[in-house]
């Protein structure tokens, strides 16, 4: 099986590693190099869960849109980069078109817009729909346009905010994934949270990005009144 060559990085190559022994026990890093090995890891998918993939949405899947105040879109540029958005409104704002097309608004931020930027340069996108307290999520797959007016965009109004611009997409993927991640993770267990485990939000700010603010300052930006402008355009 052919094998990247990575001695630099201490990856080691299934030729190195032919001769027996236990792989990676010096220390080097192993990789798998494609599907075949890969497979032979962690073996095939059950028929459900291959079964389990629709392309169109079914009224389940609309009422769990309908339920959902998260998302976090996946884009991936031209070049092979990527990036990953949080997004969030009300839950009810998720606009569902038809069974094959969804709208999602774009509120104001910092206006670094990476995902749509990527889309402009390859629409293929991933979507993962979060239900407070539910382990189990809506994956969604498709093609992505940029839309900057439609007649639907009146829909999308929340809290007085009309967006600039909505993301169309195009469902070509849609399943529900299980709860494991969630349960390992214990997520939405109180217990678990530990929000003073790092810096608090001013801190990491003026560390990491504005080292010309005060903590006082930034903690006054990052305070009560922070959740004013959440609709207000900046």
């Amino acid at each position: 099986m052919a094998r990247r060559s990575r001695q630099d990085a201490g990856v080691t190559t299934q030729e190195q590693r032919s001769g027996g022994g236990s792989a990676g026990a010096d220390g080097a890093v192993v990789e798998v190099a494609d599907e075949a090995e890969l497979r032979a890891l962690v073996g095939e998918p059950s028929a459900g869960a291959v079964r389990k993939e629709r392309t169109r949405l079914h009224e389940l899947d609309r009422a769990w849109l309908a339920a959902s105040p998260f998302w976090l879109l996946a884009t991936s540029g031209a070049d092979g980069t990527c990036d990953v958005s949080p997004k969030g409104d009300p839950a009810g704002s998720v606009l569902v078109l038809d069974d094959r097309t969804v709208a999602l608004a774009e509120r104001p931020g910092n206006r670094r817009v990476d995902g749509f930027r990527n889309v402009l340069a390859n629409p293929h996108v991933g979507l993962l729909f979060l239900v407070p307290g539910r382990g189990d999520t809506l994956r969604v797959n498709g093609r992505a346009r940029l839309v900057r007016d439609a007649p639907w965009f009146d829909d999308l109004v929340v809290k007085g905010h009309r967006p600039l611009l909505a993301l169309l997409v195009d469902v070509e993927q849609v399943f529900h994934h299980c709860s494991k991640a969630f349960l390992r993770s214990g997520l939405w267990d109180p217990a678990t949270w530990d929000p003073e485990a790092v810096p608090a939000r001013p801190t990491i700010a003026r560390t990491l990005e504005r080292p010309d603010a005060s903590l006082e300052e930034l903690a006054a930006y990052y305070g009560p009144s922070y959740a004013d402008g959440l609709y207000r355009s900046t």
